[in-house]
């Protein structure tokens, strides 16, 4: 922790060894304290077990905790005393879970239809039970993963992260990764300014998709020039073509990103391509094949990693916590997109529907009957967790569409009203 000194750890550390010994501790354990402002510390609880967060105590001190822990209840003597336990560098680790950031954290099921964590280093370490093709179901804790980075510095440990949460493609349920990216580049916790109150205090109404903006929308939109232009070239080379009508590629093109037009120029060059934006040239080099979900390359010799994914004519790209779905069209198809209507999505405030996928376990309500804002209508089973949906406003049941023992997808309708 930025905030603790050599002092308060160490009186930390006496009052915890004091604790095991009051009652013969003879294994690995955690006990927790929480500091105030003042760092005066207060006890909180024990866990007699390791901690999730022991990789970070492995990184920064190089013990096995694991094995020291089996070799202790094996009867055998701890082979270091306090002193032997040096402290070096810094080590971060985000809990990877399947929970949806943009919708209150609520737990997702689902089948993770992709699972690729970033390559573990001497500096990258990911701890996980799951695989690709594996489920994540309604009946257990929602953690997919635990992603633990080490730095000779704090600022280094926090880079690694950066990179390794951008390198972490999962695909087939929701997950926090945009979150922990978010965090990752937040002032308060870069510059080691927080608390357990940091994210009531810094995103009081929620967390949303406009918390994290890539601060270089350049980079967002050469990569998709890179990709649809590359995309273009394939598809020119296509046989039986007739002589005279060959496909030509134009090498202007428009972007269509948050519903903003970008007008780009792509030139083929060695390696790739070199995209004009705004009067900058962004060269864009990559050994990158289609079907691959990260795009690695350098963007005028730095070095990116995105992920990229194509959905009919939408390159939907994700990097550094934020996710863009991006359009590349020619002028003249982006001249008559502009003038397509919006189609509005349906109006579902006449319905109570399911925030999570879970189990109904009950409904509360019957038809016909008035309900008053506040009052409960059913309750849903997810996650070790019971979800009691309440009214959010007077109302009356005209339909129940769910019944109990029901398994429910996310958004599924359980009441309509009148």
């Amino acid at each position: 922790s930025p905030f603790l000194d050599e002092a308060t750890r160490k009186a930390m550390g006496e009052q915890a060894v004091a604790l095991s010994r009051a009652v013969d501790y003879q294994s690995a354990g955690t006990v927790e304290f929480i500091v105030d402002s003042k760092r005066n510390f207060y006890f909180l609880e024990m866990n007699t077990r390791l901690q999730v967060e022991h990789p970070v105590t492995e990184y920064i001190t190089g013990l096995d905790l694991v094995k020291l822990m089996i070799r202790v209840a094996a009867g055998e003597p701890l082979p270091i005393t306090q002193a032997d336990v040096k402290l070096k560098g810094w080590a971060i680790e985000s809990r990877v879970y399947a929970e949806d950031p943009f919708r209150n954290f609520l737990p997702s099921i689902g089948r993770l239809v992709k699972y690729l964590p970033p390559k573990e280093s001497e500096v990258v370490r990911v701890d996980t039970g799951v695989y690709e093709g594996g489920e994540v179901s309604m009946y257990y804790d929602p953690m997919i993963a635990k992603l633990i980075t080490y730095g000779a510095t704090r600022d280094r440990a926090i880079a690694h992260m950066r990179d390794a949460l951008n390198e972490f493609f999962i695909r087939g349920v929701a997950h926090n990764i945009s979150f922990l990216a978010a965090l990752m580049v937040h002032t308060r916790f870069m510059t080691g300014r927080i608390s357990t109150n940091m994210i009531a205090e810094e995103y009081p109404n929620g967390f949303h998709a406009v918390d994290v903006p890539h601060d270089d929308p350049a980079l967002l939109i050469s990569v998709a020039a890179f990709l649809h232009r590359r995309y273009m070239d394939r598809a020119a080379r296509i046989s039986g073509q007739l002589l005279g009508h060959e496909r030509v590629i134009t090498n202007d093109w428009v972007v269509l990103m948050g519903g903003i037009q970008h007008s780009v120029h792509i030139d083929p060059a060695d390696g790739g391509y070199d995209v004009v934006y705004m009067g900058e040239s962004y060269q864009v080099r990559s050994d990158w094949q289609f079907g691959e979900p990260l795009f690695k390359g350098t963007l005028n010799g730095t070095d990116i990693c995105i992920q990229v994914e194509r959905r009919d004519m939408i390159y939907r790209l994700f990097h550094w916590g934020s996710q863009a779905d991006v359009m590349v069209l020619s002028p003249r198809v982006a001249n008559l997109q502009a003038l397509m209507p919006f189609k509005a999505p349906p109006d579902m405030s006449k319905y109570l529907l399911s925030p999570m996928p879970g189990l109904l376990t009950r409904v509360s309500v019957q038809v016909g009957q008035d309900v008053k804002a506040g009052e409960e209508l059913a309750v849903i089973e997810a996650m070790k967790m019971e979800n009691v949906l309440r009214a959010e406003q007077d109302a009356k049941v005209l339909k129940i569409t769910a019944a109990a023992g029901d398994s429910l997808a996310v958004d599924q309708a359980i009441i309509e009203f009148a």
